[in-house]
């Protein structure tokens, strides 16, 4: 845990994993995806992924299938396997999610999310979960010159807020997220999904918390208002 911070005025979101529960709908998609074209995506793998841009995490499914892995045809299965996941299922909230972003906007705290989804990704997913009129920054992968655990998603964030990295406090879900915004310079709070949180995870962090009902009254304690 990392020492206590001052002179917090925003929150910067992830999204994929901490405010919407799609990691489960992703490695549906590419899993059966995988095996559609004869392989198999194994859950131990896939958790290496979460947290990085897609097209890095697609370079290194192709890196970890060899070279007559046919990424191409992966990329698009996976694609549409992702929009019948969907649509079939829908895209939940996270618990506690809703309440953490009422209370922000009935305190007029500035929000921005930072997510390895591509732009389009990101409006498509935010719009399906009805999450889009709720931010006026999205900073999406495409959009800087490298993705989580790299600082620039959040130094962005940052500079679209009109604040100092040190200003705002960082909720994340995985390794990559945590390293990109404590790298940033942001006070990271932690709220881990499908993976355990890593050694340097826990250093990184200020706090680990099992759920955003817990990130909230945590946030209004840190803001200042």
């Amino acid at each position: 845990m990392t020492t206590s911070p001052t002179s917090l005025r925003a929150v910067v979101f992830d999204m994929d994993g901490l405010m919407l529960d799609t990691e489960p709908l992703y490695q549906a998609a590419w899993q059966r995806a995988a095996g559609a074209l004869g392989y198999t995506l194994d859950d131990e793998f896939y958790l290496t992924l979460i947290g990085t841009p897609t097209k890095d995490a697609l370079k290194k499914v192709g890196a970890y299938f060899g070279p007559t892995f046919p990424l191409q045809r992966f990329t698009k299965l996976g694609a549409d396997q992702w929009y019948q996941q969907v649509e079939k299922h829908g895209i939940d909230t996270k618990p506690g999610l809703l309440p953490l972003l009422d209370q922000l906007e009935a305190a007029a705290v500035p929000r921005a999310v930072a997510t390895s989804s591509s732009a389009k990704q990101a409006a498509e997913t935010l719009e399906a979960s009805g999450l889009a009129a709720r931010f006026a920054h999205i900073v999406t992968s495409d959009q800087v010159a490298r993705g989580k655990p790299a600082p620039d998603l959040y130094l962005e964030a940052a500079c679209r807020l009109g604040l100092s990295p040190t200003a705002c406090i960082a909720l994340e879900d995985s390794e990559a997220g945590v390293q990109s915004a404590s790298t940033a310079g942001m006070t990271v709070l932690m709220v881990p999904d499908l993976k355990k949180p890593s050694p340097q995870a826990e250093s990184q962090a200020y706090k680990i918390l099992p759920s955003l009902h817990q990130a909230a009254p945590l946030i209004a304690d840190l803001l200042v208002c």
